[in-house]
């Protein structure tokens, strides 16, 4: 169901009691990985784990969602009884965790898989036949989190229904996070993640099961574990076939590598899809030029003095503020970039920031689409109480990739900006 008033209540109360960002940042990767030990695999996509490897040695952990049943196709008897056991837990706010997390750490029972898997990456389902599906392209993500948290862990069961509902093969990217390694070491291991995918040097693992990943704070991995083998390679996709996708700082990453692209001339992005990204530089509410900081900044979980706490433990330098590939807002030339979706939530501090990239983008580029979500917070792709946004989310991308229309939906009723029987989001540009 969509966010209502009451879980609205909550999250202001959880804002002010949840620490800061530069305080919690690592009770928040120990609390998503919590969650993400909970969530059951979906028998719909098979997931394969890899490892690009990196001109100084690391080897950056990617994961492999390729879908195998049509959307809204029905499964196969016996990979629906498979399907049906194990819940995911239920709260999918991570980031109000790390204030209750050392009281409520002891007691949290942790689901451990029982089943070995197959090949295919799919617990106790390797004699099913399923059916052929051919992948429509594919989908590089970058997940959000700061640049700090989050993680390709944490973003399975989404990466998995965005494969499945687009039929597209999705690549999730666990680049090196901050502050143990800042800028531009994330914007550069996605940067030559991409490079490979349009060279089609990306190696995939083969037969053999999929590879386990640990996060990458850990030690840094330089080869395969779990005997992967990676001597298999995706074979380079057509261009036009590649979307680079992000949410948050995701969003900010798939921006700074399409400039990098551009700058660089060793491949160009055709399309790029920027979910509540982060595209600019200042979140303190006295000086910021967008109102959305002061207006969304206190109360919608994501702070103002959360954003400026991983803007800190990003950049390397009071320089990289103004840098393009930190801050894609503060480039003086957004020509040549791909053909960009922007999706902005409206309860969001970044709100209007995004909306400002688009317009930008828009003087200088034909096929720039700008789309507010309506009731949105940040994260919300993330959050299980938000179908409803979810679900609108991707009937703006399909229209936007596929061509689908765009009819006219209800809103949750709970803003002025979208009340009972208005649309449930907006047209920022009017491009439609």
């Amino acid at each position: 169901m969509p966010i209502n008033e009451a879980l609205f209540a909550a999250m202001k109360a959880a804002s002010y009691i949840k620490p800061n960002a530069g305080k919690s940042y690592k009770l928040q990767r120990v609390a998503e990985e919590l969650i993400a030990k909970q969530a059951p695999a979906n028998p719909k996509c098979r997931v394969e784990g890899t490892f690009a490897p990196m001109a100084d040695g690391y080897a950056v952990p990617l994961r492999v969602f390729t879908p195998l049943v049509a959307y809204g196709a029905p499964l196969p008897e016996a990979l629906e009884e498979s399907s049906a056991s194990g819940t995911p837990v239920a709260s999918a706010i991570s980031a109000i965790l790390p204030a209750v997390l050392p009281k409520v750490l002891p007691k949290i029972p942790i689901k451990e898989s029982t089943s070995s898997g197959n090949a295919d990456g799919i617990p106790g389902n390797a004699n099913t036949e399923l059916p052929s599906v051919t992948p429509r392209g594919t989908i590089l993500f970058f997940h959000g989190g700061g640049w700090t948290t989050g993680g390709i862990n944490l973003y399975t069961q989404a990466c998995a229904h965005m494969a499945v509902r687009l039929q597209r093969r999705v690549i999730s990217v666990e680049y090196r996070l901050a502050p143990e390694y800042r800028f531009p070491t994330a914007v550069e291991d996605c940067y030559e993640v991409a490079r490979q995918l349009f060279a089609g040097e990306l190696p995939i693992s083969g037969v053999g099961g999929s590879v386990d990943v640990d996060h990458p704070q850990s030690a840094a991995p330089t080869a395969p574990a779990g005997g992967g083998d990676i001597s298999a390679t995706i074979p380079a996709p057509d261009p036009a076939s590649i979307v680079l996708f992000g949410d948050s700082a995701g969003g900010n990453l798939a921006a700074a590598v399409s400039l990098m692209a551009r700058d660089r001339g060793e491949f160009m992005p055709r399309t790029q899809m920027l979910l509540y990204p982060v595209v600019g530089n200042d979140y303190n509410p006295e000086t910021s030029p967008f109102e959305s900081v002061r207006t969304n900044g206190t109360d919608y979980i994501l702070t103002a003095q959360d954003m400026a706490d991983y803007i800190d433990m990003y950049r390397s330098s009071v320089a990289d503020l103004t840098n393009p590939y930190f801050a894609p807002l503060t480039a003086h030339d957004l020509s040549n970039q791909p053909r960009t979706l922007v999706l902005s939530a409206e309860y969001c501090p970044l709100r209007d920031e995004d909306e400002a990239y688009a317009r930008r983008l828009q003087l200088v580029n034909d096929n720039v689409s700008c789309y507010r979500i309506h009731d949105g917070i940040h994260g919300y792709l993330l959050n299980t109480s938000a179908v409803g946004l979810v679900a609108t989310t991707y009937r703006i991308i399909e229209h936007f990739l596929d061509g689908t229309p765009l009819e006219p939906a209800p809103g949750t009723g709970t803003t002025a900006n979208a009340p009972e029987g208005g649309d449930a989001w907006q047209d920022v540009l009017g491009t439609d």
